[in-house]
């Protein structure tokens, strides 16, 4: 009827996290908005190639880099005021008039001072002063070092040379754009970055993210354990899923087999490491016989270059003519790391920054634990001490709070899309903590789900510190520790459904267990227990053997369960038990039982 005292309240359930493949640990918990910043403030640019530490460049070594990289070529003169972003800049094309340049490169077009320019005002531009028009020789040296002189004081260090497209012949010399930079640059390989900006370190945004993957770390290439889903069986039984019918294919694979001294009839866990290869990666330009029978039983030969399963499915793919088609090609395709990156979304450049010899992926491909451990052993000295240490404390102060709540096994590079439910709100529930708020009305959903025995007095401490900042946190938990932590305890029952509803105990937990009639009282008193079985069942079916799994964490596990019995998979949170049953053992029994196409993590051999 009433509700009073009622506070501000925050939920933190076991709703899923974003489902956004740009989502992170280390952005839902903010810590990776201060290593982008910390990165930027006292990190140490290195050369990608070299690794050589960047400096800054001198106004004659660009001068010099451009004689050798554009003799004879005719060339514009930059200076980049605007990169990137929004607005109608009519008053900068003003004042850039008034200070006697005649002529602007917008977006690419070069556009005279004297015309009217208008932008649009809700699109990103680029703008780029044209200081000089130069043909690029030796007696223009000087020249061109006072096109870099007055281009970088317009730009803040940064100067851009458009090389023209040769007149006669632009295809065969297009036009060309040259950036350099006074602020940082390699000597030997010319790598040049502006000063390091946070944004730089987002995979988010374009100026750090991977060209190639845009940030995402991933794309869609064909899977091999897709391809070939059980490893049992032959090339003449079909073990390449997507080329198990059909006439020619068939053929095909035979013949490159006999090329490379194998047998179709060989099993393929059996098969030489060479003859997988060659038949899923292709032989490159050597030549292989084909003895082909055609549909109405005509012999004929021909020769060709295998370009293997992998880049056969793919470009069947994208050059299917229709959707049912590709839809069907679409089941032996994964999600792999991208090449051009490995994986860690940024730019080479981006990730060739260091922190005490630590890139920024470095960082976060470690666990909290360990991420936690690096830090508290970080040490800086002089300005960069003032800079870095405010920031290294709140680095430090999160990822405590991870620890705290045990997901000490997690990387902050880890996709918030692949948590479980609890390890989700455990995240809301340290980055709550980290907010500090008081007076706040925290309700949690069983928060101890998913959580090992082992971390359950961490996670509890942490509700107690949310307590003691001065707020109320409420619990739904069936968990024997949380429930005797409680300061406060409400019973609900006494069953369920219909039979349930009302309130049968209130209070301590010593007065609670005290309380007759209550199912949970009765547990957490001893009154009622739940018997250990004294005789088990013996296993008299063989048991199902799978050795060799190697995905993520599991280190070549063997692993025999006995049949017709209840088995458990128990270990701390972490340890890859997910692993091992989720995402190795389950999607192999589905392909090799039920024909499905699941990616399976890699293993050995399955028998049994």
């Amino acid at each position: 009827d009433s509700i009073d005292g009622l506070l501000p309240a925050v939920s933190i359930d076991q709703k899923t996290t974003s489902r956004n493949p740009r989502s992170t640990v280390g952005t839902v918990t903010e810590i990776y908005d201060y290593l982008r910043l910390l990165f930027a403030r006292v990190g140490t640019p290195h050369c990608p190639e070299c690794g050589r530490v960047i400096e800054r460049q001198t106004t004659d070594q660009v001068a010099d880099k451009v004689l050798a990289h554009a003799q004879g070529r005719r060339a514009l003169v930059l200076a980049p005021v605007v990169f990137g972003r929004k607005g109608e800049y009519a008053k900068l094309f003003e004042d850039l008039k008034r200070e006697g340049f005649s002529r602007v490169r917008v977006d690419g077009e070069v556009r005279e001072l004297d015309e009217e320019i208008k932008l649009e005002k809700n699109i990103k531009h680029t703008i780029e002063v044209v200081v000089d028009r130069i043909v690029v020789r030796e007696n223009s040296l000087g020249r061109i070092a006072e096109g870099v002189e007055q281009a970088t004081k317009l730009a803040q260090g940064k100067v851009w040379f458009w090389l023209l497209p040769d007149r006669d012949d632009p295809e065969r010399m297009p036009g060309e754009l040259l950036q350099y930079s006074l602020a940082l640059a390699c000597p030997e390989h010319g790598h040049s970055m502006d000063d390091l900006q946070p944004r730089d370190f987002s995979f988010n945004a374009p100026y750090g993210a991977c060209p190639d993957c845009l940030g995402i770390g991933s794309r869609d290439e064909v899977d091999p354990s897709l391809v070939v889903p059980d490893p049992s069986l032959t090339l003449n039984e079909g073990v390449i899923a997507p080329f198990k019918s059909g006439n020619y294919y068939p053929q095909v694979l035979r013949a490159v087999a006999q090329h490379v001294g194998t047998d179709a009839d060989t099993p393929w866990e059996d098969m030489p490491k060479k003859a997988q290869k060659a038949l899923l990666h292709g032989l490159g330009n050597e030549k292989v016989r084909v003895d082909y029978r055609t549909v109405d039983g005509r012999d004929t030969y021909w020769y060709i270059e295998w370009e293997g399963v992998l880049a056969a499915v793919k470009r069947r793919y994208t050059e299917a003519q229709s959707d049912a088609q590709r839809e069907k090609l679409s089941a032996y395709f994964a999600t792999v790391p991208c090449e051009t990156c490995g994986g860690k979304r940024l730019k080479p450049e981006v990730l060739a920054v260091t922190v005490n010899d630590k890139s920024i992926h470095d960082v976060t491909e470690m666990s909290a634990a360990e991420s936690l451990a690096f830090f508290e052993g970080l040490h800086f000295t002089g300005q960069a001490a003032v800079i870095a240490l405010p920031i290294v404390k709140e680095i430090r102060e999160r990822l405590r709070f991870l620890v705290d709540v045990g997901l000490d096994y997690l990387t902050l590079e880890r996709a918030t899309a692949t948590l479980s439910g609890g390890e989700a709100q455990r995240i809301r529930l340290a980055t709550q903590i980290g907010a500090g708020l008081m007076g706040v009305l925290y309700i949690l959903d069983e928060p101890s789900i998913g959580l090992h025995q082992r971390d359950n007095e961490r996670l509890i401490a942490t509700l107690e510190r949310l307590r003691d900042l001065g707020n109320t946190v409420v619990v739904v938990e069936h968990d024997e520790d949380t429930i005797r932590a409680a300061d406060f305890v409400v019973d609900m029952g006494p069953g369920a459904g219909e039979h349930g509803g009302h309130v049968i105990a209130a209070g301590t937990p010593a007065e609670v267990m005290a309380t007759e009639g209550s199912v949970t009282a009765d547990y957490l008193s001893g009154r009622r227990r739940i018997a250990v079985p004294e005789t088990r069942r013996k296993p008299g079916r063989g048991t199902l053997k799978m050795t060799g799994a190697k995905e993520n964490n599991l280190q070549n596990v063997t692993l025999e369960v006995p049949i017709g019995t209840l088995t458990v998979v128990t270990g701390v949170s972490g340890s890859g038990k997910s692993s091992l049953i989720t995402d190795t053992l389950a999607p192999a029994l589905a392909n090799r039982l039920n024909h499905a196409h699941r990616r399976t993590g890699p293993y050995r051999k399955i028998t049994g």
